[in-house]
């Protein structure tokens, strides 16, 4: 039964005396005249004796797109059975709108108040609490300096505001959008997994001197800052986790360069870790929403990369695989999503076919290429 369409209550009339019992897809629901009418069946139908519309409409298509069709025809009872269907479906369709699709056992006033429900809202404001300079410039970001001193930094802010626009790009079925949605699932959580384990480890270190008799408290801020956040992506949030658990590292760290634990160098060198890698991948996703927010790329879809596309898809394709390489096949094709999306796209069996034709050729070329990997700097990110 095809979604979002309900079945009539009465039940269904017995078959044609005329029809033997094992006739493939024909029925007779009701007797006018006392003659049953067959008619075709299918197992989606929205009628409980599985009328089918559309195969009547094969046997009947003379009839139906005749402007004037012929009464004496031997098929009119069955034409006529087709209209009363065919105006009972869409009956049945307006009653499923009104009624928002509710149980039977709802009632239809209940049932209409679904339209007036409120979205979700936050109840109260998000934050996040930092404690240390490298978190807070880690949230903050820099921009070049005038003097030219200084390289700008990508910050946890502005990185949230590119995969905002990543994530409303996956609407517009982007393969490279999906890509570089996919690519902040796996880093994010793998950069705060690593955090956490190596700030167990240190912290460790700590507890180690307090089983002796000294007792060390993590550091924190005279006055940390608490932020609000308000991000209207999810990835927004998942970057400020990532901050978060950056900072209490940083905490974790300074605590044992305090208590002398470690030296100088090696509080530096620990900060340094991973400021590196935070860096290299808000840079990358930088990059990634960068480019396909520019004009020409904007329109970019999977249907660019079918056989038959216009100029201009040809060139968008041209344009993206330039920049960013083939988009791997298993993304392109569907296989691979990323974990928050705005992508709703039904595809057609046919289209399927094609999707993975193409995706075997990405992958061809991807593996002729090969990637490269930039390593950015982290001059400013730790004091």
């Amino acid at each position: 039964m095809p979604h979002g369409l309900s079945r009539p209550s009465t039940p269904a009339p017995p078959r044609s005396p005329h029809l033997p019992a094992d006739h493939p897809g024909l029925s007779d629901p009701i007797f006018p005249g006392g003659n049953p009418i067959p008619f075709e069946t299918e197992e989606r139908s929205p009628f409980d004796d599985g009328y089918s519309l559309a195969k009547e409409r094969e046997r009947l298509i003379e009839l139906i797109e005749s402007e004037d069709p012929d009464p004496t025809d031997p098929r009119w009872p069955r034409y006529e059975l087709y209209l009363q269907r065919n105006d009972r479906l869409k009956q049945m369709e307006a009653e499923y709108r009104v009624t928002e699709g509710a149980d039977l056992t709802v009632e239809a006033g209940v049932a209409t108040q679904l339209r007036d429900l409120g979205a979700l809202v936050d109840d109260g404001v998000d934050t996040m609490t930092l404690h240390t300079k490298e978190g807070f410039r880690m949230f903050m970001g820099r921009r070049r300096d005038p003097a030219g001193q200084y390289n700008a930094i990508p910050g946890g802010k502005r990185v949230a505001s590119s995969l905002k626009a990543l994530w409303t790009l996956s609407r517009n079925n982007n393969p490279y959008a999906d890509w570089a949605l996919l690519r902040a699932d796996h880093r994010i959580p793998e950069l705060r997994r690593g955090l956490d384990q190596q700030a167990q480890t240190f912290d460790a270190e700590i507890r180690k001197r307090a089983d002796k008799g000294l007792g060390f408290a993590i550091l924190k801020s005279r006055e940390p800052k608490v932020l609000e956040l308000g991000f209207r992506s999810p990835y927004g949030y998942a970057i400020a986790e990532l901050i978060v658990e950056f900072d209490y590292y940083v905490r974790v760290v300074k605590t044992l360069g305090r208590k002398a634990i470690f030296s100088d160098k090696q509080v530096h060198d620990a900060i340094r870790q991973f400021t590196r890698p935070m860096r290299a991948a808000f840079e990358e996703f930088i990059r990634f929403e960068t480019w396909l927010s520019k004009p020409e790329l904007l329109p970019l879809s999977r249907t660019d990369f079918l056989p038959g596309a216009d100029a201009v898809a040809q060139r968008r394709v041209a344009a993206v695989t330039g920049i960013f390489g083939p988009v791997p096949s298993g993304i392109y094709a569907g296989h691979q999503g990323s974990r928050h999306s705005q992508r709703r796209v039904a595809i057609s069996d046919t289209e399927k076919v094609m999707l993975e034709r193409v995706a075997a050729e990405l992958a061809g070329i991807h593996q002729e290429r090969g990637a490269a990997v930039d390593e950015p700097t982290d001059d400013g990110l730790v004091d």
